[in-house]
C-alpha cells in the first residue's frame, strides 16, 4: 500500500523472516544421511563424465569409489579454490580466490572488472557461465560483503575458445549459484534471498522465487527437469535487525573480531563468545533444535517450475551445516556440507 512507508515512520518497520513450513518443514534428513567422506570444508561438487570431483581448500579431489579408500588428488594449487565446474566432455574449470580462472590447466586472461568467482557452470562444451559475487571483495570475504550491504556482483559468459567474456547482468547482491536450462539461465542471488532468471544471451532479469528463508548458494539440475538448491545459512530476525542499523553494524565491524559478528556463518557453537548465546540455545544442557542459530543445513528440491517440493535439514542442534554445493549424478544425490566437513549421500531422503 502507498501508506505503508509513511506508517512505518510512525509505528516502526516490522522485522520478519519467512517461516519454514510446507515443503520447507524442518526435519533431520541431512544429519541422518550417509556420510560418504569427511573432509576439510568440502565444496563445489561436479561430475566430469566419469568421476565426481570436489574442492577442499587449495585442492581438487575425486570422490573414491568406496568409503575405505582415500580421495584422489586431481590437482593442487597455491591459492584457495572458490568455484569449480566440469563438463560432460571432461573439461574442468577452476576459479580461485585471487580471481584467476583455469580451463583444463590453461589460464584465461581476466577481463577488466572481473574478480573471483563464486559459481561456475558450463552452458555448453564451449561456453562457461561465471558468477562474481562481489566486485569489492574476494569470494572468501562473503560475510564482509553482506555486512556492507553491497550489490556489486555480476554474471558473465565466457567463450572458451577465444577467452572472450561478456557481462550478462550486473548490480547483483552476491550471486552464488548459476544453472543453464533450455529456457535460459537461473541465478541464485544470496543477499536478496531469491532466484532470478534471464535469457541465455542476456537481457532483462526476472524474479523466479523470492523471500527464501536463508541465503541461497549453488544450483544443480535434477533428473526430473527441476533443480536442487542449497541455502548455506539461515536468516533470523537479529541479523535482519543488525543489517538495518548502520551505526551499530559499522562499530561492530570495527571493534569485534569477524568470527563473532552478528552475521550468518557456515558453522557455529564452537565458542562461548559467539552471539546468540542468550537465546535459550541450551536448556538443561540440551541444545534445542528450534533455538536461534547463525548456521543451518538446508537443501531444497525444486520442481521444473522452480517451486520447492521437498527439503532436507540439519537444524540448530545438527552437525551438517553450511551446505554450499549439491549434485545429482549417476542416480545419486550428493551434498557438500562445507561447515559440517562432510560429503553426504542423500539417498532416499532426497524425496525424489
Amino acid at each position: 500500500m502507498i501508506l505503508d512507508p509513511l506508517l512505518d515512520l510512525l509505528r516502526g518497520k516490522a522485522i520478519t523472516v519467512p517461516p519454514m513450513d510446507g515443503a520447507l518443514r524442518p526435519n533431520t534428513a541431512l544429519d541422518e544421511a550417509e556420510v560418504l567422506l569427511e573432509a576439510e570444508q568440502p565444496d563445489n561438487l561436479c561430475f566430469d563424465g566419469s568421476r565426481i570431483l570436489f574442492s577442499s581448500g587449495r585442492r581438487v579431489l575425486a570422490l573414491p569409489s568406496s568409503k575405505a579408500a582415500a580421495p584422489q588428488v586431481v590437482a593442487e594449487h597455491d591459492v584457495p579454490i572458490s568455484a569449480l565446474a566440469a563438463s560432460p566432455a571432461g573439461s574442468l574449470a577452476t576459479a580461485f580466490d585471487d580471481g584467476r580462472l583455469l580451463i583444463d590447466g590453461r589460464e584465461l586472461p581476466r577481463p577488466e572488472g572481473l574478480g573471483s568467482a563464486t559459481a561456475l557452470a558450463f552452458a555448453d562444451p564451449a561456453t562457461l557461465l561465471l558468477c562474481q559475487g562481489s566486485a569489492r571483495h574476494p569470494a572468501s570475504d562473503w560475510v564482509l560483503d553482506l555486512m556492507e550491504k553491497n550489490a556489486t556482483g555480476s554474471l558473465w559468459r565466457i567463450e572458451l575458445a577465444s577467452g572472450r567474456a561478456s557481462r550478462l547482468a550486473g548490480n547483483l547482491a552476491f550471486p552464488y549459484g548459476v544453472m543453464a536450462r533450455a529456457d535460459g539461465i537461473v541465478l541464485a542471488e544470496s543477499w536478496r534471498h531469491r532466484l532470478l532468471g534471464l535469457p541465455a544471451a542476456g537481457g532483462p532479469v526476472r524474479e523466479l522465487a523470492a523471500k527464501l528463508p536463508g541465503y541461497p548458494a549453488r544450483l544443480a539440475p535434477a533428473a526430473d527437469g527441476g533443480a536442487w538448491l542449497c541455502l548455506f545459512a539461515p536468516r533470523n530476525r537479529l541479523i535482519e535487525f543488525v543489517l538495518g542499523e548502520d551505526d551499530y553494524r559499522g562499530e561492530m565491524m570495527r571493534e569485534v573480531p569477524r568470527e563473532h559478528w552478528i552475521a550468518p556463518a557456515l558453522s557455529s557453537g564452537r565458542s562461548f563468545l559467539e552471539p546468540l548465546q542468550c537465546g535459550a540455545v541450551r536448556t538443561m544442557g540440551i541444545h534445542k533444535p528450534w533455538s536461534p542459530t547463525r548456521s543451518y543445513g538446508l537443501v531444497l528440491r525444486l520442481d521444473p517450475a522452480l517451486r520447492p517440493v521437498a527439503s532436507l535439514h540439519s537444524r540448530a542442534n545438527g552437525a551438517r551445516h553450511g551446505v554450499t554445493s549439491v549434485l545429482e549424478a549417476g542416480g545419486r544425490v550428493l551434498a557438500a556440507a562445507k561447515g559440517g566437513g562432510a560429503i553426504l549421500d542423500l539417498g532416499e531422503r532426497a524425496g525424489r
